[in-house]
């Protein structure tokens, strides 16, 4: 009776821990994300100007500038007619920035002149005064055609911008600068002389030079825009033209017209 017993418990025992064991599986969480791969960024690879190749860079370092010229501040008595004009021409020398060749300095030397029409007006600039006369000769002898010019000696300085330093000719360009020049002469030139009615008098020319009224020390503030070779150009005189108390107007030039240049 008492085998029996201790059997019975211990069969109880055994299906108790039986009861209490379960299978394990493994852990699932539907919450958990799996990474997401990284997509490596390339950052854009930095202009390298150093390495721009300049050889086809127009060795061109003519300039030559022609077109229209007036004058700021002139009144009925000292205003030029007609087309006057201007020629300008320079030899220039480009200097491209290392860190950018789309920008540089232009440094050159030459010539500038001017070419100011006046109808039935003699302008006598070997008058023994002070003031340079601009005398009316519509009714009295003239010359048919009357011209006042000035010739310079002059440094142009540029600020220049280049769309496409590789090749000249295709390229956007504008530039900001200075010239600053010294007068070489200053004269006029009458042709054709008549009377107050138009008739020839006599088709001789006259000229008269003289730089007493003038201030040959001109400083003018330049600027140019195109593409290509060919560019829209345009100056003016800081500087006044006349000596002081030598007019009866503060005269400034200014000037409109194209560059031709290959640079």
């Amino acid at each position: 009776m008492k085998k029996f017993f201790f059997t019975a418990v211990c069969l109880i025992c055994l299906q108790a821990v039986h009861s209490q064991t379960t299978p394990t599986t493994p852990r699932t969480d539907s919450n958990v994300v799996a990474p997401v791969p990284s997509i490596p960024v390339e950052t854009p690879a930095k202009k390298q100007w150093s390495k721009i190749d300049l050889s086809n860079r127009s060795n061109d370092h003519f300039m030559v500038q022609y077109g229209f010229d007036n004058w700021t501040g002139t009144n009925d008595s000292t205003k030029p007619s007609g087309f006057s004009r201007f020629f300008n021409a320079y030899i220039m020398l480009d200097k491209p920035f290392k860190t950018n060749p789309k920008m540089s300095v232009g440094l050159g030397v030459g010539i500038g002149s001017s070419n100011m029409f006046f109808d039935k007006r003699y302008v006598d600039v070997k008058s023994t005064g002070n003031t340079l006369p601009f005398r009316k000769v519509d009714s009295v002898n003239h010359f048919k055609k009357f011209k006042l010019t000035t010739v310079y000696a002059e440094a142009p300085i540029e600020l220049r911008y280049n769309s496409n330093p590789e090749n000249n000719n295709s390229a956007f360009k504008a530039a900001l600068g200075v010239k600053i020049g010294t007068m070489l002469s200053a004269y006029t030139k009458g042709k054709t002389l008549q009377d107050k009615n138009g008739n020839t008098i006599n088709p001789y020319i006259q000229k008269e030079s003289s730089k007493k009224f003038f201030n040959t020390t001109r400083l003018a503030a330049t600027a140019r825009i195109g593409y290509g070779i060919l560019s829209l150009y345009g100056a003016y005189q800081i500087t006044s033209f006349l000596k002081d108390v030598a007019g009866p107007t503060e005269i400034r030039p200014y000037s409109i017209g194209i560059a031709i240049s290959g640079l």
